[in-house]
């Protein structure tokens, strides 16, 4: 993906790895800036990531790193995670989180169409990308419930918070994309288009024969 030739959004490969201990440094950096909690991952975790297939890389024109997210799947492939997206402080606010969001969703429908893609955030700016990408906000019922993913959280500072409501809500808020629901959407949407185009090859020969008249 190029973004006004500013950056390129590509599959990361084992020639990535290279970046883990700046990726990691960045997401420490930027959870402290923020004040909020973030669940910590191990150089090793996102090494593997990298070597599955399932991340994404964001370099700039210049080779420079810019970004990265990568994918976890639960409940036997179930549900599918984008997490750890994050841009280095010196290339925000120029689309990239954006740009990187919609290049491992796509490639996350691509690996695994039948799955649940949802995330947990406190970012406004992470809800109204993945809100455009039709996920909706959802009860923490309805996202995996598989006990691993949700250790994951341990190293949040708010994991007290989640362990007192009973893991029912927390302070991120929970967002879901259910294939199955934009399908139906998407198939309306495509039945109203059809039905409009009709409509209008209906009207202008309505609008032709009484030209003629």
């Amino acid at each position: 993906m190029d973004l006004n030739n500013k950056f390129i959004v590509t599959v990361a490969e084992n020639k990535h790895l290279e970046f883990v201990p700046v990726i990691l440094k960045e997401i420490e950096e930027s959870a402290k800036e923020r004040g909020t909690g973030i669940a910590k991952r191990s150089a090793a975790y996102l090494e593997e990531k990298i070597n599955e297939g399932k991340a994404v890389m964001a370099f700039s024109a210049e080779g420079e790193w810019a970004g990265f997210c990568y994918i976890e799947t639960w409940s036997n492939k179930e549900y599918v995670a984008n997490s750890g997206l994050i841009v280095a402080k010196k290339f925000r606010k120029d689309g990239l989180a954006k740009a990187i969001k919609q290049k491992i969703f796509s490639y996350s429908r691509e690996k695994y169409p039948n799955a649940k893609l949802f995330g947990l955030t406190t970012g406004l700016a992470v809800m109204k990308i993945n809100s455009s990408l039709g996920y909706k906000p959802v009860t923490y019922s309805e996202l995996t419930q598989d006990e691993v993913f949700w250790s994951g959280c341990k190293s949040c500072v708010n994991f007290e918070i989640l362990n007192s409501k009973d893991r029912k809500n927390c302070l991120c808020t929970a967002m879901l994309y259910n294939p199955e629901e934009n399908k139906s959407q998407e198939n309306s949407n495509n039945i109203k288009s059809e039905n409009d185009q009709k409509l209008f090859s209906k009207f202008k020969k309505i609008k032709t024969m009484l030209w003629k008249k």
